[in-house]
């Protein structure tokens, strides 16, 4: 312990004052909120905000009321769950504890008051001790920098987790019109089945239908029913899998309403080279690996010197009472504690940091390779997705349609039966099915490839089978 006179230290306390002023800066989320919806405007419109008072929930329930009061687009989807849903605001308000935190390692330790009165008669001693950590000092613009970069990272991730919820809507909704499409299909190809079933029933009983052919009509009437079954239940599945990812309620459950059927495909679908070059600015994945390679990196001396050394310097004043005599003493010095680093001098630490900064390069290297090959990986799923579900619409579709039309001409000319008439209009719809499931596929795609293009990748949905083949 050293003492001496404080002259030393006057030029320091204005300093020290500086950096206690700007612990009182105030965080809050709304900046953050702000540049979430700058980066993600093709995902929110910019309508992405935190409801903290009872007027602000208040009108997120009006607007979700009047969004249920109609059939339910896939924008209205996004915006009814970035307004609706608890879990997106839970999202929110723990992304603004993570900023704040973030916010809070950049500042320096508050400073420590030490007062201590001890009597030995006839003295009164009173003494009074300043102190701060010095290391904390000096190191306290790197770890505003390295405090800076945290709060970056937490900026990205919060950008990146409401693509992910975007998209899980997005997703969601093409499912619950796609199987409410494709259960009207099963109900029109269980009638027609049905139908078959009884005309055979009746052509058995007149003797103009063997047990075999009549057997054949109802198992194809067996077969639809099931199908007709689990496209019920895959509809409500669907359905219900959109419910919670809107956050909706019972009652707002009830009121859901989606449209007939899903969007048309595009005219022409996305560019490569624009997509290339919209990634190229965009990337959530890619600016996460860089500000987390710049926090391993400014992290390893500032981390790596106080964990072996510690100084700690005080202000202290010293007031002695002589009760005896009436005199009065003050003493006035600084005080520095300094840990010396006789048995650790940080090698493996050291080691240990060094090589979590190489790693951190090796994950941003790595980063920069996978986001260019899964980006052309979701590229190549849309783009088949969209040949596939165009042939079906323009090729398949119309093919089919005039082969009924041509088996109608013939049955009408008494060279086909109604049997074979209703076979056909079974696989009519069973391509029209067909082509339902590659347009829906199409649009899952399309999400994907949109959370691609901003960093976020999602694994490619896997190409659902029609439901009648």
């Amino acid at each position: 312990m050293f003492h001496s006179s404080p002259a030393r230290w006057s030029a320091i306390l204005p300093a020290a004052g500086t950096l206690l002023l700007a612990g009182c800066a105030t965080v809050g989320i709304d900046d953050a909120l702000q540049q979430a919806n700058t980066r993600t405007r093709s995902f929110t419109e910019g309508k992405l905000t935190l409801a903290r008072t009872d007027a602000e929930r208040q009108a997120r329930t009006a607007l979700a009321t009047d969004l249920l009061s109609r059939p339910l687009s896939q924008d209205d989807a996004v915006q009814l769950a970035l307004a609706n849903s608890p879990a997106v605001q839970a999202l929110l308000a723990q992304a603004g504890a993570e900023i704040a935190g973030a916010v809070q390692s950049g500042r320096p330790a508050n400073p420590v008051f030490t007062f201590e009165r001890m009597r030995l008669n006839p003295q009164l001693e009173l003494d009074r001790l300043l102190s701060f950590g010095l290391l904390d000092l000096l190191l306290w613009p790197q770890r505003r920098s390295v405090a800076q970069n945290r709060e970056a990272e937490a900026r990205l991730m919060l950008a990146g987790a409401i693509v992910d919820q975007v998209t899980q809507v997005r997703q969601a909704w093409v499912r619950a019109v796609g199987a409410q499409q494709s259960l009207q299909y099963a109900g029109q190809v269980n009638e027609a089945a049905e139908a078959s079933a009884e005309l055979a029933r009746r052509m058995q009983q007149a003797g103009n239908f063997s047990p075999l052919q009549r057997a054949r009509q109802q198992l194809f009437q067996s077969d639809a029913m099931a199908r007709l079954a689990a496209a019920r239940h895959a509809s409500i599945a669907a359905r219900e899998a959109l419910v919670r990812a809107l956050g909706l309620d019972d009652a707002q459950a009830a009121r859901l309403q989606l449209p007939p059927r899903l969007p048309e495909l595009p005219d022409a679908p996305r560019d490569a080279h624009e997509v290339a070059a919209t990634a190229a600015a965009q990337r959530l994945d890619v600016q996460l690996a860089r500000e987390r390679l710049e926090i391993a990196g400014k992290s390893q001396g500032m981390n790596l010197l106080p964990s072996f050394v510690g100084v700690d310097a005080g202000l202290r004043r010293d007031t002695v009472f002589d009760n005896g005599t009436g005199a009065r003493g003050t003493r006035r010095g600084f005080e520095l504690d300094i840990r010396l680093p006789l048995f650790d001098w940080g090698t493996a630490q050291r080691g240990a940091m060094d090589a979590q900064a190489l790693a951190a390069a090796h994950r941003y290297d790595a980063t920069v390779r996978d986001a260019t090959s899964r980006l052309r990986e979701a590229y190549s799923g849309y783009r088949s997705a969209y040949d596939i579900a165009r042939h079906e619409r323009d090729d398949v579709v119309p093919l089919r349609q005039s082969m009924a039309d041509e088996n109608l001409l013939r049955y009408n000319g008494m060279l086909i039966g109604v049997f074979e008439l209703l076979a056909d209009a079974r696989d009519q719809i069973a391509g029209v099915d067909a082509a339902l499931q590659a347009q829906q596929q199409f649009w899952l795609a399309d999400a994907a490839l949109a959370a691609s293009v901003i960093g976020r990748p999602i694994a490619s949905a896997a190409s659902t089978s029609p439901l009648f083949e």
